[in-house]
């Protein structure tokens, strides 16, 4: 008896490393995975990178008009990936503006609300022109100095353009892109359609904008560096920084879980694997804590999960590579509690064949029990 609860123990103990290693791993702050170009300028941005503004870009003045542009030049590592591209943050404002790809599409995300869509950006694996423009008529998408979209509900007012500008990744938790940028600019007032054209052919043939002081042009980043850790302004402003070691800006501590919720299809797969992920730990070790006699070894199994979870999900504020949410710590009970569950359906079959195994539903101690008299007989 002393070596099947030796065997069941390890066994656990196996369970629970397993748990903590895909929970935490990897163990410590990656290198910052971002570098120079070497036949152009730009930035190739790997799995775990980012560049992040000194300081914040330069609030708007008296009298500019309530609107801005963004343009960004780029190429997806792959088409079916997705990542937070560019993002601006401030402190009022977590998801202040953020412009990600969605697979093959383009999203675009103003203060966590409201979202817009456009279809099929990223549709072939190539360098993308993308200028966005807002001002009183709504918000208007380009690709290629072709108008794509246009949503007049959705507007973006000059506030939206300022803050602290990320590159390559999202604030709060991780959403790192693969790809490579080659030229950046905001500006704060809306561009116009045949500003938009002349712009794109500056972009594409000399490598820059041709833009007057008039147009309000507060970063332009044209990735000609080649080398360090800076990014220059081209105009007044802070310059883009890349840290030696990946980091989140302003890392979230536990998200709410009615934060975290979403009807995408990468949060529902990661929900069911972490219910999945649980089940042997409930599994297992109810069945050691039974073996031990623990007194409702069920409860104390389900809650040992929920502590388990809640372990992690501390430990991951702390791991820039990881998200720390709460939607974790339901879904990993969930997953402990149909752990518990399991074993209670199938201890009688397993009793059956191992007289060791403990007999835990009621039925299942009877039978045990008439089989326990019919050997004494």
């Amino acid at each position: 008896m002393r070596k099947i609860r030796l065997v069941t123990g390890l066994v656990c103990l196996a369970v629970l490393a397993s748990i903590l290693t895909l929970g935490l791993w990897p163990f410590h702050v990656p290198a910052n995975d971002v570098a120079w170009l070497k036949d152009r300028s730009g930035l190739e941005f790997g799995g775990s990178g980012t560049a992040i503004s000194s300081d914040v870009l330069p609030k708007p003045g008296r009298g500019e008009e309530d609107g801005g542009s963004l343009e960004i030049w780029l190429r997806p590592g792959r088409i079916w990936d997705s990542g937070t591209f560019l993002s601006l943050w401030s402190p009022e404002v977590l998801f202040q503006l953020s412009v990600r790809q969605s697979q093959r599409d383009l999203e675009i995300q103003c203060a966590r609300a409201a979202k817009l869509y456009v279809d099929d950006v990223f549709r072939r694996p190539r360098a993308v022109f993308i200028t966005i423009t807002s001002g009183g008529g709504g918000t208007s998408i380009y690709v290629d100095g072709v108008q794509v979209k246009t949503a007049p509900r959705f507007r973006l007012s000059t506030r939206h353009f300022t803050g602290r500008l990320i590159a390559g990744d999202a604030p709060g938790q991780t959403d790192s892109w693969r790809g490579q940028l080659f030229g950046l600019a905001i500006y704060h007032r809306e561009l116009k359609p045949p500003e938009v054209a002349c712009h794109y052919s500056a972009w594409t043939q000399e490598g820059r904008p041709k833009t007057a002081e008039d147009e309000q042009n507060v970063a332009l980043y044209l990735f000609g560096e080649h080398d360090g850790n800076l990014v220059h302004n081209a105009v007044a402003g802070p310059d883009l920084e890349i840290p030696a070691k990946y980091t989140v800006l302003d890392k979230i501590f536990l998200e709410p879980f009615w934060q975290e919720f979403s009807l995408s299809r990468s949060y529902l797969s990661a929900a069911v694997k972490n219910i999945i992920g649980f089940v042997p730990l409930g599994f297992c070790f109810y069945a050691y804590l039974a073996e031990l006699r623990v007194k409702r070894a069920g409860l104390a199994t389900v809650l040992l999960g929920t502590a388990v979870s809640v372990t992690i999900e501390v430990l991951q504020a702390y791991l820039p590579t990881r998200d720390s949410g709460t939607t974790d710590i339901f879904t990993n009970t969930l997953g402990t509690w149909i752990g518990v569950a399991s074993y209670n359906v199938v201890s009688p079959i397993l009793a059956r064949a191992f007289p060791w195994v403990p007999c835990l539903t009621p039925s299942c101690q009877l039978e045990c029990t008439r089989q326990h008299h019919g050997d004494r007989d």
